[in-house]
């Protein structure tokens, strides 16, 4: 652990930042982490709940789950509660109840701009960019390439821009020009400088996740003890489906625990092909697969803020690829926001789909992965903006026409929409138009033209005649030059000269010593 030090004062303004508008680009909605205000889909009936957590109960009992890091399998074997066969650990359920019940049921990161905080749990929903492709398309080049870090930087000013982008998810597009055992600190210094929304550190490997911690806490002006006093950054890892858990995500996720940084466990079952061809087998062994790593976190750190995800889909049958935003796939992330209530945890969802470019089966099937998190009551909604390709492509036009559907999601949940009181109701308007003329005209209209109605940045609203004499652009032409304007604009947010500095240095000793290794 670094020696401790003092916080630094710093100015800058940053919390004015947080409501911009924008500016020349687009005017787009303020800075306002939705609350989700609906009633959460439950397609599961108590026995249904009661089933699936029987079957989750069993694995963990009675087939117990692969754990590939000496580690942990002896902080599973100090507890007491667990049974370990090699690298087998099975344990019983009121031992698992016992230990999950220590997570909070709501936490909060936050990052350096305060004003930038997010809250897992509650009503709370926050949307994330696209993490982790590692090739890049968009309408200019017209081919699909390999990441570089120009394309990533370029991503995360879109991520800032956007005040519908919440959290900055791992690399929105993997910088290959970038030798892997530096790449995590280029790319963290990117990040954070290049926006001040909460990070993202990848668990993979003592050295990425002991970097990132230590670059966050620098950025943030933190002492170690003000740095772990409360989340200021977040990991997710993914079992290794079916019923494993590998070495290097469970060293990040037991260094993260010490630190009480925020943990996101999101196994990645595949019906049919990663996990069984049902959706309730599917579900069942992915909440066993998540839920033996938020025992591992709370038996290292009573109380560290853990959240369960969600990456349940199907593959094709035909061809064996996966699908994404299907309707199993709904199904299967609504029913897994049943069982995340169950288990008090909050719960992550992602806005996904296996589209290659962006067009109509992109939309679609990114609105029913979007719409799922949403209805299955989902705090953190990861690749919301830019997945392609079954989250082998990221795309920036992709990213702004997602962010188009985020801000209609965000305008949804505006409680302004369904107030009730007398001037919604309205009763004077009516009788004022009666049944003759129109509304268009009235001071009640009049009051509130600018406000009453979510007004699109990227939709077009026009007839045919009046698009086609505007040249007949569609729509991912039009994403493509809003997402060129917004480069052409893009200002990063303040950030003293003094804790750049000591970033940029901590990253050239970083690399000097060489950074990560690259084999784990």
């Amino acid at each position: 652990m670094a020696e401790v030090k003092t916080r630094r004062k710093r100015g800058g303004g940053r919390a004015g930042n947080a409501e911009r508008r924008g500016s020349g680009a687009i005017e787009q909605m303020p800075w306002n982490p939705p609350i989700n205000t609906d009633r959460p889909t439950e397609p599961l009936t108590e026995e249904g709940i009661a089933a699936i957590h029987d079957g989750t109960m069993r694995i963990l009992e009675e087939i117990g789950i692969e754990i590939l890091n000496p580690e942990a399998l002896e902080v599973f074997r100090a507890s007491g509660g667990c049974t370990i066969n090699g690298e087998n650990v099975r344990m019983g359920r009121d031992f698992v109840m016992e230990q999950i019940a220590l997570a909070p049921e709501e936490f909060t990161i936050t990052p350096r701009n305060p004003a930038r905080a997010i809250t897992l749990g509650g009503k709370h929903l926050n949307f994330g960019n696209v993490s982790s492709p590692p090739s890049y398309w968009d309408m200019e080049l017209g081919r699909k390439v390999t990441g570089t870090r120009e394309m990533c930087a370029n991503f995360l000013k879109l991520s800032q821009y956007f005040n519908c982008i919440h959290f900055v998810g791992g690399y929105p597009v993997e910088p290959q020009d970038i030798h892997a055992s530096i790449r995590h600190l280029d790319v963290l210094y990117d990040k954070l400088t290049l926006t001040d929304k909460v990070a993202h550190a990848y668990c993979l490997g003592r050295e990425r996740v002991e970097d990132v911690m230590e670059m966050v806490r620098i950025a943030g002006g933190h002492s170690d003890e003000e740095f772990e006093a409360s989340p200021k950054m977040y990991s997710n890892i993914n079992s290794t489906s079916p019923l494993k858990h590998d070495y290097p995500m469970l060293d990040g996720w037991m260094r993260l625990a010490r630190r009480n940084q925020g943990l996101v466990v999101t196994p990645f079952t595949l019906a049919g092909a990663m996990a069984p061809v049902t959706m309730a087998g599917a579900v069942a062994q992915s909440l066993a697969e998540g839920l033996i790593a938020v025992v591992l976190a709370q038996l290292i750190r009573p109380g560290v803020g853990c959240a369960i995800g969600t990456f349940t889909s199907n593959v094709d049958m035909k061809s064996g690829a996966p699908a994404f935003g299907t309707p199993e796939y709904m199904r299967a992330t609504q029913m897994t926001g049943q069982m995340a209530r169950f288990y008090k945890l909050p719960m992550r969802a992602s806005g996904v789909c296996a589209a290659n470019v962006p067009d109509g089966q992109a939309v679609w099937e990114t609105s029913n992965s979007l719409w799922s998190g949403v209805q299955s009551g989902a705090h953190m909604i990861y690749h919301a903006a830019g997945w392609l390709e079954g989250g082998l492509i990221a795309s920036p036009e992709k990213f702004v026409m997602d962010c188009e559907i985020l801000q209609q999601i965000q305008r949804y949940m505006d409680p302004m929409i369904t107030a009730t009181g007398p001037d919604e109701i309205a009763t004077e308007a009516v009788r004022e138009v009666g049944d003759q003329g129109h509304f268009f005209g009235i001071q009640h209209t009049q009051d509130r033209y600018t406000t009453a109605f979510y007004q699109p940045f990227l939709s077009d609203w026009r007839n045919f005649e009046a698009w086609e004499a505007a040249g007949s652009v569609w729509t991912a032409q039009r994403a493509h030059q809003v997402y060129k304007d917004i480069l052409a604009e893009f200002e990063a947010p303040p950030m003293d000269e003094a804790v750049r500095e000591e970033l940029e240095a901590f990253v050239a000793r970083r690399k000097a010593e060489g950074g990560a290794p690259t084999d784990f």
